[in-house]
């Protein structure tokens, strides 16, 4: 069995569910996630994770991600995307200078509202399941965060641009928030995600590529460990004390000088976790360090099997994938 993660190069008309259900086929084996939806029409980095890396896909799925977008200016769709139905369409479309300055107004934090075909759930039910039947939803709007956008081109009604943005942006709602201050509405045309947590598009693997590597035997060398993912977490290893390594082994609580490392407090305050290590060097765990308590609380386990020496896989559930970017 795999453990690990794969930057997966998801093509266009697949769901992300798709490419999880394909990738069980590839590599024959039923523990797989992904760490973030894109929609069909959508391409570019999916992460997708293997084995015990499952554990991990909710801890990634909120990382800031990075797209290059072609927005169509002078159209509005109940999709916000070129693949809706057509609500409105004009050939009044304002000048290049006012098209940029407004595209860039959007850098910082602003409250957006989510679309309507989208898997966010209210009252039990997804809001694409609510727009199927024609019924509109009032939506709360949800803070995000637009951190940069280059504008890469304008060939109006066209323009193309790349952000980096907050989890839980909709760069539709994006391009319809754009389209709405210039007066004459705008959908997305094109979505590629490009990076995902430092993962970047050009060395990602299609599905193709992926099974070519299955078949000559080196699909294991794409794999990435699961803790390089989370290079922001200190690396910490057990000591050398037979009962220390007892208590990592049960998943219980740790104190900080049972660590091999001198470790003081103040580095391990602030931070999301910790990366534990086995006496064997192994990835076994996160720990959070509590400061009250002065003690490290166990956060996700990655045992091992004593028979197969082989670690034990776990997965988070993979609902059909019909949100939208």
């Amino acid at each position: 069995m795999l453990d690990g993660f794969l930057n997966v190069y998801k093509e266009q008309g697949y769901t992300s569910f798709d490419v999880v259900a394909k990738l069980r086929g590839i590599l024959k084996q039923k523990k797989i996630g992904h760490t973030g939806t894109l929609d069909p029409m959508a391409e570019g980095v999916l992460l997708v994770c293997l084995g015990q890396a499952t554990k991990l896909s909710e801890m990634l799925i909120d990382k800031d991600k990075t797209y290059r977008c072609v927005m169509l200016l002078g159209k509005t769709t109940d999709t916000e995307d070129v693949t809706g139905k057509v609500l409105t369409e004009t050939a009044d479309i304002p000048d290049e200078a006012s098209v940029i300055e407004t595209v860039n107004s959007f850098i910082g934090t602003y409250d957006q509202i989510p679309p309507m075909y989208s898997a966010i759930k209210v009252n039990g039910k997804k809001l694409y399941e609510y727009a199927r039947q024609g019924i509109e939803i009032e939506r709360s709007p949800r803070e995000v965060t637009i951190f940069e956008v280059k504008i890469e081109d304008v060939s109006l009604p066209r323009v193309t641009f790349t952000i980096h943005c907050s989890k839980g942006t909709y760069i539709r709602s994006l391009c319809r928030d754009i389209g709405e201050k210039l007066g004459c509405g705008a959908v997305m045309e094109k979505l590629v995600r490009t990076e995902v947590k430092n993962f970047r598009v050009e060395d990602s693997l299609t599905l193709a590529e992926i099974e070519q590597a299955r078949d000559q035997g080196t699909i294991a060398s794409y794999v990435m460990k699961k803790e390089l993912l989370l290079p922001e977490y200190p690396e910490l290893h057990i000591g050398t004390d037979e009962y220390a390594r007892k208590l990592l082994r049960n998943g219980n609580k740790l104190q900080l000088s049972q660590f091999a490392e001198a470790v003081s407090p103040e580095t391990v305050t602030d931070v999301p976790g910790i990366r534990v290590y086995d006496e064997t060097d192994s990835f076994a765990a996160i720990y959070r360090y509590e400061k009250e308590k002065s003690i490290c609380r166990p956060v996700k386990m990655f045992p091992k099997n004593a028979e197969t020496d082989s670690c034990l896989l776990y997965t988070s559930p993979s609902p059909r994938d019909t949100e939208r970017s």
